[in-house]
């Protein structure tokens, strides 16, 4: 049985599943739809075109569905889809999509905390953690199981790999490879995130294998192409080193910090 506060509007063409609790002063619009087990605390506000999955909990001030802070929007009837067992902490805004792509993903397990922004149809994975007051550009992607510390400028367009730390106050506008860490200023490539694959339960044997590779990327003196090819021919190609690669390829246009 769903606990809604008599101090809280919702529009009647709202979609609202079982076992849902929504404080005082939260405002939910027309066309939303939110799953079940949820949480709302007070002053939440669910938009139109938000798509909400099931277990999460919403702090207060959140604003989840606004329309994007781009000039090039239109108008026109996008989403912004939410998964399962998501914390979002206060005054964190999530906008809908554009043209673009049609919608702003957000998926499951992620902790975005205190004042974070989501830009227009970012997509954000999976168990991801996004420090206090960063900021996530327009059609952004973060691969699962990353983490961004607090104050992060992250540019539109770029991408994060998985596994991968950035610290804090960095900004940046190519992409980040996985399993790394990234800081300073300019970002720059900062060593494997060992810790947090030791603790993510990677292999002594796969660490050592992603460390060469990298080793070989960023030390070796190689052209990128060479670099590449040397990867390719000299270390077990395996599924993190596919994904290394994989992601060097993708990120041709954008480039990657190093």
């Amino acid at each position: 049985m769903s606990k809604i506060s008599p101090l809280a509007f919702i529009n009647p063409e709202a979609k609202i599943g079982d076992n849902v609790e929504i404080g005082p002063f939260c405002y939910i619009d027309r066309g939303v739809e939110i799953g079940d087990n949820n949480v709302l605390m007070n002053s939440v506000t669910i938009l139109y075109g938000a798509r909400i999955g099931s277990g999460n909990i919403f702090f207060p001030g959140a604003v989840i569905g606004a329309i994007p802070q781009d000039l090039k929007f239109r108008g026109e009837d996008t989403l912004a889809v939410i998964g399962d067992n998501n914390k979002i902490r206060e005054n964190v805004t999530i906008n809908r999509g554009t043209a673009a792509k049609g919608q702003t993903v957000v998926g499951s397990g992620n902790l975005l905390m205190e004042g974070c922004h989501v830009a227009h149809d970012a997509i954000v994975g999976n168990d991801i953690i996004i420090g206090n007051s960063t900021k996530l550009a327009g059609e952004i992607v973060i691969d699962d199981h990353a983490i961004l510390s607090a104050g992060v400028l992250m540019h539109q367009f770029c991408r994060v790999g998985s596994y991968t730390m950035v610290g804090g106050g960095t900004r940046f506008s190519q992409n980040i490879v996985p399993y790394s860490i990234c800081a300073r200023d300019p970002a720059s490539y900062c060593g494997l995130n060992i810790v947090g694959l030791r603790r993510r339960g990677f292999e002594r044997d796969t660490i050592n294998t992603i460390h060469e590779a990298y080793r070989i990327l960023f030390q070796g003196g190689l052209s990128l192409a060479d670099a590449l090819d040397t990867i390719r021919r000299e270390l077990p190609q395996t599924e993190e080193i596919k994904y290394i690669l994989d992601f060097i390829d993708d990120s041709k246009k954008r480039g990657f910090c190093r």
